[in-house]
């Protein structure tokens, strides 16, 4: 069953005193967000960054949270047709808050992402209905890291086996053929992308993204396309920190708003 927030069900549900507010995008986006549990950060900015998407697209943004990457992309880009997806009411509550705030039309659902379609459907996200999927799923390994004592925190970080698959799965079904699906994922987790990408989607684009020059990467940026035939293409990694430990210049443009970054045109 999916609940669609609106002015009328999305009372508090959160103890006020519980929240902060903070600025993205060199301020142009300001998002209320719980204390504690899961909080939006460099990933959510990173992965609007890396989403491509045009005026009268219609975005879906799977596992949004308070809507941090979603309301960050239609920052970006005016005019598309939002659709922020998450499963705690609480959180779904704030992203409606933050849409309304931050003047940005959205329409938000509380529905779990590993829903059947006739789920889906129901809140109007039909099959082949959307242009353009970002999510960025729960990606800590439940057999190598321990679960957060927070609940809230616990359900935005820790994945099954089976997680990444039913995300994937999800976005492949609602996608138009054609349409792009733009996620963020841990590094050393990237094989367990390529196949769950094998079915349904090809002209894949990996950026790498770096804590430093000397260091593996942390996270992979990922873009595909619903049906695409082209080869894959790995790209230059991006280095959130330079040589001497000082952040990237290009990374801060990209977290003020004033620089896009898909893998691309990293």
């Amino acid at each position: 069953m999916s609940t669609r927030v609106s002015p009328t069900n999305c009372e508090p549900m959160i103890d006020p005193g519980q929240f902060t507010e903070d600025a993205f995008l060199g301020g142009k986006l300001r998002l209320r967000q719980p204390k504690s549990g899961h909080r939006a950060g460099h990933d959510a900015m990173l992965l609007a960054a890396a989403t491509p998407a045009r005026a009268g697209d219609r975005v879906a943004d799977l596992g949004a949270g308070v809507g941090a990457a979603g309301l960050a992309l239609a920052t970006r880009i005016g005019g598309i047709a939002l659709v922020l997806v998450e499963i705690d009411p609480a959180l779904a509550a704030l992203a409606h808050d933050n849409a309304a705030a931050n003047a940005v039309a959205a329409d938000v659902v509380v529905l779990d992402v590993t829903s059947e379609p006739g789920v889906f459907a129901s809140a109007g996200l039909s099959p082949d209905s959307v242009d353009v999927v970002l999510m960025n799923p729960p990606f800590n390994d439940s057999t190598r890291h321990r679960a957060s004592p927070d609940k809230a925190r616990e359900l935005a970080h820790m994945a099954s086996d089976a997680t990444l698959e039913s995300w994937i799965h999800a976005g492949r079904r609602i996608l138009k053929s054609g349409g792009v699906l733009s996620l963020i994922w841990r590094a050393d987790g990237l094989s367990q992308v390529l196949a769950a990408l094998e079915r349904g989607f090809g002209s894949l684009e990996i950026l790498p993204v770096h804590g430093d020059p000397a260091a593996p990467a942390i996270r992979v940026l990922i873009r595909a396309t619903k049906g695409g035939r082209a080869a894959t293409q790995i790209h230059a990694g991006l280095m959130l920190n330079d040589e001497s430990a000082l952040p990237n210049k290009q990374v801060e443009e990209i977290l003020a708003g004033r620089r896009t970054l898909t893998p691309a045109n990293p």
